[in-house]
């Protein structure tokens, strides 16, 4: 201790250094020491008295977002087709003399004829949609992790390279390319380095002073958020709580259950649902559910999609209001590519002919395939015997087992697209449809993991709201100290086992 009290301090090595070398005056540092000592000194006086309000973090580049007091009406996130297919062609298009990969080619080629066809759309073009959508309403778009230029899967190609030259091409920057007014690089996508914790720390400052910006962090596989943490714990998870601080700062994480082994399947969603702040114990009230303020109020969002239109709305809707909020994403790995995964171009539509089954908006829930409105009375359908709740790429394993089941159009399947906050009166709605129903949900990850112990304590609150006797029942693997097993075949069997739990 002694040593260190007789030590200079950085301060004083530090600006000694400058006065010798001539770069600032003794008079300079003395007068810059004092002004920042009195206005150091002002503050902390100021600190003692000082009462915070609510509207404190917002600085120039926020005027006009809301804070959770205020309410933020829900937007339509469609777009006419004829609009979508001219904002297809855009980004599908590839400069003449310009050579990709074959490969590549053939993948472009493949998008231009989904948004020509209207029919097929698949993961990686809905994801190029939203961002070519957002591009051309004038919104920046940032996107950075490992391997995102091309996709940890080989799916987004968002930056190809000539297999001649070397040069680089990023085909979304036709969107704005032909407008001078426009910044040279409003599209950003950079790999970045293996460094979870540095990168994930910059764009959260990103997203904080940019809030018209969609700012998104890609993990090369969802476990290695487990690297982040502490951003995610300490500054996304309760930013605003302690510091009135908003973010839109979008998290994707690829997760899902392929055979791959324990360290390549989950990105721990338990985690991302245990510190959501909402009441498990507590169904809203018809003026709270109207009033549509769940994720104001809440601390952020965790969405698990299964249609590359629901991503689409997901990501436009993340920009289109007048708050923000960070989006942790389950992000596909299976379903990039799943035959069954695609939607139609109609899905992104805004026509109100195309929003029966409210097809401009993100859906929190979607129903049963073969559910044709979104009420349920008349007819209540009493003869379903089960309906079985999912999340994530489990929904088309479960479907194929229906399929292939035949004779069994007694077991409907409802999707859970956004976990938290919870859609209270969408789950409500599906139970009140199958009154007589034994009510199942499903999951890939072990019972200890996944969203089972945030799904069973508000089935439970719904239950007794609804005075529906019985209980949820779990159809999933068990409990374990390891996300998933290392073997294939037991991997295989395991999956098996749970599909059928679910289904017969």
């Amino acid at each position: 201790y002694k040593v260190i009290q007789q030590h200079p301090s950085a301060l004083t090595i530090y600006s000694n250094k400058l006065i010798e070398e001539g770069v600032i005056t003794p008079e300079y540092y003395q007068d810059m020491r004092t002004n920042i000592n009195n206005v150091m000194e002002r503050e902390f006086e100021a600190a003692k008295t000082y009462v915070p309000k609510q509207r404190d973090w917002l600085a120039s580049h926020w005027q006009g977002f809301k804070s959770p007091d205020q309410l933020s009406r829900i937007r339509d996130t469609g777009l006419p087709i004829e609009h979508l297919r001219n904002l297809g062609h855009l980004v599908t298009s590839i400069p003449s003399g310009f050579t990709p990969h074959r490969v590549v080619k053939r993948v472009y080629e493949a998008r231009r004829a989904m948004i020509d066809n209207g029919e097929g759309i698949d993961w990686a073009m809905g994801e190029a949609l939203a961002f070519a959508s957002l591009l051309d309403e004038g919104n920046h778009v940032r996107l950075s992790g490992q391997d995102v230029e091309r996709g940890t899967f080989s799916h987004r190609h968002a930056l190809i390279h000539d297999q001649i030259t070397g040069d680089r091409f990023i085909p979304l920057r036709n969107v704005y390319s032909g407008n001078p007014g426009r910044q040279e690089k409003f599209f950003t996508v950079c790999n970045s380095s293996l460094s979870e914790y540095g990168v994930l720390g910059f764009e959260l400052g990103y997203s904080l002073e940019h809030p018209n910006c969609l700012v998104l962090w890609e993990a090369q596989f969802g476990d290695f958020a487990n690297t982040a943490q502490v951003i995610i714990d300490q500054f996304i998870s309760s930013g605003e709580a302690k510091w009135l601080r908003q973010s839109g700062i979008t998290l994707l994480l690829p997760h899902g259950y392929d055979g791959q082994g324990p360290e390549h399947s989950s990105a721990r969603l338990e985690r991302f649902l245990q510190m959501s702040d909402e009441d498990p114990t507590k169904f809203p009230d018809a003026m709270e559910m109207g009033r549509r303020m769940q994720i104001q109020e809440g601390n952020w969002q965790i969405c698990n999609v299964t249609t590359p239109a629901n991503y689409y709305h997901m990501l436009r809707r993340q920009v289109h209001r007048e708050f923000r909020k960070p989006l942790v994403v389950m992000s596909p790995k299976n379903l990039l590519r799943h035959p069954k995964a695609v939607s139609k171009l109609d899905e992104f539509d805004n026509s109100d002919a195309n929003d029966s089954l409210q097809g401009v908006r993100f859906k929190r829930l979607i129903m049963d395939k073969s559910s044709t409105s979104r009420s349920f009375d008349p007819p209540i359908e009493d003869k379903v015997k089960r309906v079985v709740f999912c999340s994530g790429k489990v929904y088309y394993d479960l479907d194929d087992e229906r399929d292939v089941a035949k004779n069994i159009d007694d077991v409907k399947i409802c999707r859970i697209e956004q976990l938290s906050p919870f859609p209270w009166d969408l789950v409500k709605r599906e139970l009140r449809r199958y009154p007589n129903a034994e009510v199942v949900w499903c999951q890939e990850e072990p019972m200890n993991m996944g969203a089972w112990w945030h799904i069973q304590p508000r089935m439970s609150t719904i239950f007794k709201y609804l005075e529906r006797e019985g209980e949820i029942r779990y159809a999933g693997r068990r409990p374990a100290a390891s996300p998933a097993t290392g073997y294939a075949q037991i991997h295989a069997k395991e999956q098996a086992e749970l599909v059928s739990q679910a289904i017969r």
